[in-house]
């Protein structure tokens, strides 16, 4: 119980400090989530009510079934975009089929994530790198801004791509309505200098750190409701400025999704991508929260958590969900003990739904959008895009081609050329691996590189470290290049492979030793191995490599030059000369 049902672990002590300290986190969360929940619908094509709804059971389906005990699960920027995308590929936005493949695509993305759990699955985001990650989110926020920007102009822009949304929104330009640029203009300004300046000023003011703290993070709802303000007073909706309109004020539905089977086979590949991205962000989230408290995250558990909380959005109206980096760490600095938290969040958010929607029904499409702006300003990570191009060149080229697709062909195309040129490179690199020829350090029985090291060697033996496990797509190589490099030796009677960084041997590669065995020995030279792993040792004796392999295997390469050295025969030794490069 305490394994599938997590929350059984911090019920049991929960004390009445902690119910304090959670529904203090949930007031601050509420306050930030009630205008973003509408933002992120809005975001997604949704209509506003959906983002709401995905902000109640969801979190509740969370607490019950969450490891983490300070993740915020809801709509997300990523996932709001990834469900614009998927669904308009079904139908327009804003209709019912529209709503219905979001409503499916939802449904669809909690039963992969528990599909995942229940298979252990959960490695398959490991091909997803950080420079690919890094790249899309950051690649995914500049189109997530570029698509608010019609809002804030007020102007009728299409496009999901920036090579369709860019001459769209030149084309209406001359359209702009001047009252909306205003009002999202000022918000956004206003929302970019709350991040920073407000809280020390309301300090300078006399305010405590609490409450400064708590009236800074209500940044966005003081500019959603000076803007409702602006317009209920100056009539703004009646000179072009969109509004929201009405969201209806009820509980949430339950809502059964379409079982289409041509829609679900067309969805299946946006799920899947959506289950891993925000699997990947909700985990690297909990995680450095648990850290921070030196709790523990079952990675397989939040998997069935965000799964859970997936498929209770489907039954009730609402959109994709994830763990939220922003909302998690409001909830985390705000005194989160525990996912109760989370509870009365969604109890906050029902409130807000029950009663204040005739408020928000004023609410300015320009303000949304200018909250979208700036909550996402923030993943645009240039320190790392700058990090990864002076280390790598070649995981910047995965993580240029990632930001590339997605900015000119969408997300779903950018993240799989990222992985997809991420597992290219990683084969072209692991097909030339790294070969060196190693010495002896004097005084030690170490062995490193003669080209970056003054060590010694023997005439008669030529030790080889190869930098890579062995398997077929680099097998050829490595018995091709292991073989020139004896015979160009001269008067080298043995060769010994160093295996201190091979971590398998595949049956390709074994094939390969088997032939370098042979074609040295025809040469009249032997062939020995050092250093053989224990895992490598084992699959070796399960196949007929020993039958044929007539060499040595040394426990140690120092164990080897001394077993083969001519020196007990008085042969000199010589000392190579140090290269540093």
């Amino acid at each position: 119980m305490r394994r599938i049902f997590p929350f059984t672990q911090w019920l049991a002590t929960y004390s009445r400090d902690d119910a304090a300290s959670d529904f203090v986190a949930a007031i601050i969360v509420t306050i930030m989530l009630v205008p973003q929940s509408l933002a992120y619908a809005m975001l997604a094509g949704l209509p506003p009510e959906a983002g709401l709804y995905a902000s109640m059971l969801p979190l509740l389906a969370y607490a019950i079934f969450g490891s983490s005990r300070t993740l915020a699960v809801g709509p997300v920027a990523i996932t709001s975009l990834m469900t614009a995308a998927a669904a308009g590929k079904i139908a327009a936005a804003g209709s019912g089929a529209y709503v219905e493949a979001a409503l499916a695509l939802a449904a669809m993305s909690g039963l992969v994530l528990v599909a995942m759990s229940i298979l252990r699955l959960g490695f398959l985001t490991d091909l997803l790198s950080h420079p690919v990650i890094s790249g899309f989110i950051s690649a995914s926020a500049v189109l997530i801004a570029a698509t608010q920007l019609k809002y804030i102009l007020g102007v009728p822009a299409s496009g999901d791509t920036l090579l369709k949304l860019v001459p769209s929104l030149l084309e209406h330009v001359a359209q702009t309505n001047l009252y909306s640029l205003a009002l999202g203009g000022f918000a956004l300004a206003f929302l970019l200098w709350s991040r920073r300046g407000l809280m020390p000023l309301l300090r300078r003011i006399g305010f405590a750190p609490f409450y400064a703290s708590l009236m800074a993070k209500a940044g966005p709802l003081a500019a959603v409701l000076a803007s409702i303000a602006a317009v209920t007073f100056f009539a703004l909706d009646e000179n072009g400025v969109k509004i929201v309109g009405a969201i209806p004020a009820s509980l949430p539905p339950f809502t059964l999704p379409s079982f289409d089977a041509a829609i679900w086979l067309q969805l299946l590949p946006a799920a899947i991508l959506l289950s891993l991205i925000g699997f990947v962000e909700s985990v690297s989230v909990a995680q450095t929260l648990a850290a921070r408290r030196r709790e523990r995250v079952d990675a397989n558990q939040e998997l069935t958590a965000l799964g859970a909380a997936n498929l209770t959005a489907a039954l009730s109206g609402g959109m994709p969900v994830t763990g939220g980096f922003s909302r998690s760490v409001v909830n985390f600095d705000a005194g989160a003990r525990t996912p109760l938290a989370g509870v009365f969040t969604a109890l906050g958010i029902l409130l807000a739904g029950l009663y204040l929607t005739p408020l928000f029904s004023l609410l300015p499409q320009a303000v949304l959008g200018a909250t979208i702006i700036a909550a996402v300003l923030g993943l645009i990570d240039l320190a790392t895009i700058k990090r990864v191009w002076a280390y790598s060149k070649a995981d910047f080229t995965a993580m240029g081609a990632t930001i590339l697709m997605v900015l000119l062909e969408g997300v779903e195309a950018g993240i799989l050329a990222g992985v997809g040129l991420s597992l290219v490179l990683f084969i072209w690199r692991t097909s030339r691996p790294h070969i060196a020829i190693v010495g002896q350090v004097p005084g030690t029985e170490q062995f490193r590189n003669i080209n970056r090291h003054a060590v010694i060697t023997d005439p008669d033996i030529l030790c080889v470290r190869v930098d890579e496990s062995l398997y077929f797509v680099n097998a050829h190589y490595l018995e091709d290049a292991i073989y020139d490099m004896a015979i160009a030796a001269g008067t080298v009677k043995h060769v010994v492979l160093m295996c201190t960084a091979v971590n398998m041997v595949d049956s390709s590669a074994l094939v390969s030793l088997e032939s370098l065995d042979q074609r040295l020995k025809s040469a009249g030279i032997a062939f020995h191995l050092s250093e053989v792993k224990g895992p490598v040792m084992d699959a070796l004796k399960h196949s007929d490599f020993f039958v044929h392999f007539k060499g040595k295997v040394f426990l140690s390469q120092f164990a080897a030059t001394q077993a083969l050295s001519r020196k007990a025969k008085g042969a000199d030794q010589t000392r190579a000369p140090a290269i540093i490069d």
